[in-house]
């Protein structure tokens, strides 16, 4: 593999789509001339586009990296150190808009300052970071360091081991 091809996999660069060729001649209300001659031969005693509409929905689960109850509501907390695309972070958007209103999606980012992936840069040099894209669609959303302290172990965050190891982690980010 090329150096080149595996620069646009890393960065998450796809193929453009292929556009579906445009046949010429379609008489109206038809998708193609062979839906045309199908009605006019072997359908021809089907009705042809009368407005019966199916709704569908295509259906996903989704499993939240960690659940709690908190004062009567249920936490979603969802871990992100990055959203890699638009589909990744879209679908939280989707899945806000099923849960009840005693059930809340929350956001743990490991850098809310990381850029949007595919943001465009503003005048002022910036670009779209994950706490404002979070704050943009109405989630609350947390850093490791600003989470509530009803919501962490307690002792643990007190302890040598958690002093050690979260300075250390914000030493290698600086």
């Amino acid at each position: 593999m090329t150096d080149a091809k595996q620069k646009k996999i890393r960065s998450g660069l796809r193929r453009k789509r292929v556009r579906r060729p445009q046949e010429k001649n379609v008489p109206a209300t038809y998708d193609s001339n062979w839906e045309y001659e199908l009605h006019n031969g072997l359908l021809k005693n089907w009705k042809h586009h009368q407005a019966e509409l199916v709704t569908y929905t295509v259906t996903h689960t989704y499993e939240p990296d960690f659940v709690r109850r908190v004062k009567g509501k249920t936490i979603l907390l969802e871990a992100k150190g990055r959203f890699w695309d638009y589909s990744e972070y879209n679908k939280y958007i989707w899945i806000n808009k099923v849960l009840d209103d005693n059930t809340e999606l929350v956001f743990l980012f490991a850098n809310p300052a990381a850029p949007m992936p595919q943001a465009k840069r503003r005048k002022d040099g910036t670009k779209r970071s994950h706490g404002e894209w979070a704050s943009a669609n109405g989630f609350r959303w947390y850093s490791e360091d600003s989470l509530p302290n009803e919501w962490i172990d307690r002792k643990y965050k007190n302890s040598d081991k958690f002093k050690i190891e979260f300075y250390d982690i914000n030493k290698e980010v600086e």
